[in-house]
């Protein structure tokens, strides 16, 4: 189901009533995640005296909490979780040690994301690289073997994630000439997570590190990967050159409405509610619900099943005639 003609540009004005964020919802969702996530943490550090194995099963469940984490940083990083924006960067720089991320540097590509996604003529910051069906046949040789290994499942939700966010976060990537603020971001987060690792080296030694933290932390890192993947990269998003292009009609058209199971959807915060977050990203996480049940329009348009998202895995290229990604068999198959 689709919008009618123009209605994405009304929709920012008319969920702003959904803006406010409630403090005690907040702060017990901070609690229902923080306080299992330490629980599970302790969990399987104690089940090493029993078998390591039973520990990384303990510690993979946990990655479930360390991306509910992470959603969190994100709201704080809209300035959507609290209403108090000093509370929001430092709950969001506090979570960034466990997830890896530092949060200013973060907010900021997060930021470009928002403000340019779809947008053809303005790619390259905080997406996922992709190429139309004509930039490809162009490149040389090497260039299209080089994107079909950045494009291939196994890279991009395997290597790509545990690249990013063990190595590339370490220092302010994309800001490294805007001020000492995203240097400080970076390194403070560093050090603060060199802090972590050494206190739990000290404290259980290697087997912590390789049993318990290393597990959930690449796990987390492949499932975040996975959903930013699918809430943009799906058959019948929406791609325009900068002349045609507009925020609203990019976060309506071109962002996904995933549809999981409640379970799923409790652990990702929601955050499959893309098409909304993008319409109007300071809406709390947990107010999305309400939005799908007072907007129908809203809760139908560009559904995507879990069934349905396996097959994004494949579509690597934008289709500019057709106005739809294709998987590479599909590109060869296209006149031209």
């Amino acid at each position: 189901m689709t919008a009618s003609p123009g209605a994405a540009s009304e929709w920012t004005r008319r969920l702003s009533a959904y803006r406010s964020p409630i403090l005690a919802r907040s702060l017990f969702e901070l609690a229902v995640t923080a306080l299992p996530f330490a629980a599970l943490f302790a969990l399987a550090w104690a089940a090493l005296s029993v078998s390591p194995w039973i520990a990384v099963a303990l510690s993979l469940a946990n990655a479930a909490f360390v991306v509910r984490l992470f959603m969190i940083q994100h709201d704080c990083g809209h300035g959507s979780f609290f209403g108090s924006r000093p509370l929001n960067d430092w709950v969001g720089r506090a979570i960034g040690v466990l997830t890896l991320t530092p949060y200013d540097v973060w907010r900021r590509s997060h930021a470009t994301h928002h403000a340019t996604t779809g947008n053809l003529d303005r790619r390259g910051m905080g997406d996922i690289p992709t190429l139309t069906v004509a930039e490809y046949r162009a490149r040389p040789l090497l260039g299209r073997v080089l994107y079909r290994l950045v494009r291939n499942p196994v890279v991009l939700f395997g290597i790509a994630p545990s690249y990013m966010f063990f190595l590339q976060s370490r220092l302010p990537v994309g800001a490294m000439r805007s001020g000492w603020r995203f240097w400080v971001s970076a390194l403070g987060t560093d050090a603060a997570i060199l802090t972590l690792l050494g206190t739990l080296y000290m404290l259980g030694g290697w087997p912590v590190l390789v049993f318990v933290y290393l597990p959930m932390m690449l796990l987390a890192a492949s499932v975040g990967m996975w959903l930013f993947y699918v809430q943009h990269q799906f058959e019948d998003t929406s791609w325009d050159r900068d002349a045609g292009w507009t925020v609203q009609e990019a976060a309506f058209h071109g962002s996904s409405h995933y549809v999981l199971p409640p379970v799923l959807n409790w652990i990702t915060a929601n955050i499959g509610v893309h098409h909304v977050h993008h319409l109007a990203s300071r809406i709390p996480f947990y107010r999305l619900g309400e939005v799908l049940r007072d907007h129908d329009i809203l809760a139908n348009v560009r559904r995507l099943t879990l069934r349905e998202s396996l097959h994004c895995a494949r579509l690597t290229l934008w289709d500019e005639e057709g106005r739809r990604l294709v998987s590479f068999g599909e590109a060869r198959r296209l006149p031209g």
